[in-house]
């Protein structure tokens, strides 16, 4: 039976994660054994970081949504729980870059909802 030689798949994996290394310091992005080991781990860590990023933004649209509405007399589950009664469904997105550019249509949104 021929004997199978690595070469070529071995270079390709380890020029794969050289690429991934690149700009890391030290022997991170230097030697195979640590830069795979570092790939690895910051892989892991965008993956958290892109679900972190999802609950940091919440955080931030009604952290604005919360001043916007004090500004105008009434708090955050006050409003959202008046949107929800009136039947008007807008996400919090929205409703913080409402907050944000337009503070005169918030107002009327919030008027709506004290009647």
């Amino acid at each position: 039976m021929a004997r199978i030689k690595v070469a070529v798949t071995a270079h390709k994996k380890r020029r794969k994660i050289f690429k991934l290394a690149k700009g890391y310091f030290g022997a991170k992005s230097k030697q195979y054994r640590a830069a795979s080991e570092q790939v690895r781990r910051s892989l892991r860590y965008a993956y958290t970081g892109r679900k972190l990023r999802k609950r940091d933004f919440r955080r931030l649209w009604i952290t604005r949504i919360n001043a916007a509405a004090r500004m105008n007399g009434m708090s955050y589950s006050v409003l959202m729980n008046g949107l929800k009664k009136h039947n008007i469904t807008i996400n919090r997105k929205m409703l913080a870059d409402i907050a944000v550019n337009d503070p005169a249509a918030f107002t009327k949104l919030v008027e709506s909802v004290k009647d």
